[in-house]
């Protein structure tokens, strides 16, 4: 047991909110998986995922905590919390790229809002996540990518690591005190999703079809990243096919579709090899089968 880990995982709880152990050293559950169930304990009445396992009691805590130098996973969503993730951009030789700090304070400035002040955690990466409670009653899910790039959050169905842990890319750090401001009203209604059409429009007007392809790739995007275990990889196999036809006809471009997609599907846990891999055979037989416009003619 790391003493300051079990520190860690106790403070989270002290502010309600809910904590799982991460394998030592990652990012991933240490939970064992529902392949691995032994439908005894917690789980006698079913498998028992993180989200449902995630505790503030403090016995439970100390007693996963003595077990290995855990590091501390937040449920975002039984938390009360939806928490803004800036990332860095991966591609480390692009210096001139904005991170998701830049492109956030944008967001910011075009709501015309200051940058909220609130609970913030350094990550790893060198990123930023940005705490906030979430209004009674609403069940955000997790978006990468929507907001704007390199700006992903976590609610239900999501996670993010505590302060305090440590994986081999480097700590993750407090930067103020741990009191989460509420979610900004205006932040509510960027995370809103659009109302979804009555139908789909008969033909492909234009001007039209491209913004019926905008609020589709939106769609698409919230459906895999609030994916939950096994079937995580058939709502991205599904969102690539439905999204394929507007790569087809000029309305999407491919790259724009594969990142969205990818990083919704490496948000849920997949693997990004899998993803791509995923999205590679989607993407190929639905431009194939969907080249002629339906107002082609």
């Amino acid at each position: 047991m790391s003493e300051h880990l079990l520190n860690a995982a106790l403070n989270a709880s002290a502010h309600g909110w809910y904590v799982f152990p991460l394998r030592p050293g990652t990012k991933q559950p240490a939970l064992h998986g529902e392949s691995a169930c032994p439908r005894t304990g917690a789980c006698e009445h079913g498998h028992a995922k993180w989200e449902q396992r995630a505790t503030t009691d403090p016995d439970r805590i100390h007693a996963a905590w003595s077990t290995g130098p855990f590091n501390v996973g937040i449920a975002t969503g039984p938390s009360g919390l939806l928490v803004v993730d800036l990332d860095k951009p991966k591609d480390k030789g692009s210096s001139d790229a904005p991170d998701g700090a830049a492109t956030f304070r944008a967001l910011c400035e075009r709501a015309g809002h200051a940058v909220p002040d609130t609970y913030r955690v350094r990550t790893a990466s060198g990123g930023t996540h940005l705490y906030f409670t979430a209004p009674d009653g609403s069940r955000y899910a997790n978006t990468a990518g929507t907001i704007g790039e390199l700006v992903d959050t976590r609610g239900w169905g999501g996670y993010v690591v505590a302060a305090g842990s440590t994986t081999p890319a480097g700590p993750y750090e407090p930067l103020s005190a741990p009191q989460a401001a509420p979610l900004p009203p205006w932040l509510q209604t960027v995370l809103t999703p659009a109302p979804k059409p009555s139908q789909a429009p008969p033909t492909a007007v234009p001007g039209q079809s491209r913004g019926y392809a905008d609020v589709a790739l939106a769609k698409e995007t919230r459906n895999v990243a609030s994916a939950r275990e096994g079937g995580r990889e058939t709502a991205l196999f599904r969102a690539a096919r439905a999204l394929g036809r507007f790569v087809a006809w000029g309305d999407l471009a491919r790259p724009v579709v594969e990142q969205a997609l990818q990083e919704a599907g490496e948000s849920t846990g997949l693997p990004a090899s899998q993803c791509r891999s995923t999205l590679r055979s989607a993407l190929d037989w639905s431009i194939a089968h969907n080249t002629a416009r339906r107002d082609a003619a």
